[in-house]
């Protein structure tokens, strides 16, 4: 057998360790990596367990605020107008399966036939209902839906009854955010005649179809 150059056997040696030394590093480099991976993880797990207690404390909280509502109507005999804050004279319906609070403003009240601008600059009760939104439900989401009885548009530049609802509800929507209401808690949406809470054969039907609706949402 030949003999192997010492100086060649000292550089296989090196090559290996270097190659080996590499390989250390490599895996120290993955093992680090994995190690902070996890550790993001853990405080993403962390932080979702926060929340999510933190949610079910909040619908937990809002189911017994449900649960007293209707309480005092059915007990106490409170009207949903006194027991919700709106005060008589406001058309109010609460639905404790929904956990909706509705609040109904005619049509005639805030806008002139076929119309979406408000009747005047200032509205008292759009005012008295965004300081009921204010004081007692700042943090709950808000819907205001326009609707219209089923007479077709004629005279007015919207193209149908389901653009001018949108664009009343909208106007709505406006005025109460100019006002304080946060952009996120409320949104504008539009039914036309297509949710009718009375018969449109009569003039007294369609006056009640004619109607912007606030609804509260308690969950």
């Amino acid at each position: 057998m030949r003999n192997i150059n010492p100086k060649t056997i000292a550089l296989l040696i090196c090559m290996v360790s270097i190659t080996l030394l590499c390989g250390c590093t490599d895996w120290q480099k993955k093992y680090d990596y994995l190690n902070v991976e996890h550790e993001n993880l853990k405080g993403r797990f962390e932080s979702l367990q926060v929340e999510k207690d933190q949610f079910a404390q909040r619908i937990s909280q809002d189911q017994e605020t449900i649960q007293e509502l209707q309480k005092q109507i059915q007990e106490r005999k409170q009207s949903p107008a006194e027991v919700t804050g709106f005060g008589e004279g406001y058309d109010v319906a609460f639905d404790p399966a929904a956990g909706t609070i509705t609040v109904t403003l005619p049509n005639e009240i805030l806008f002139d036939s076929g119309k979406a601008t408000l009747k005047q600059a200032t509205s008292k009760e759009l005012d008295h209902i965004l300081s009921v939104l204010r004081s007692k439900y700042s943090s709950r989401h808000v819907d205001v839906v326009g609707h219209t009885d089923t007479d077709p548009i004629k005279k007015s530049p919207w193209k149908d009854n389901w653009e001018l609802s949108a664009e009343r509800a909208l106007t709505v929507v406006r005025y109460l955010i100019q006002r304080g209401i946060p952009e996120d808690q409320i949104r504008a949406s539009g039914c036309g005649a297509a949710r009718p809470i009375a018969s449109n054969a009569t003039a007294a039907g369609k006056s009640k179809n004619r109607r912007v609706e606030i609804v509260v949402h308690m969950r």
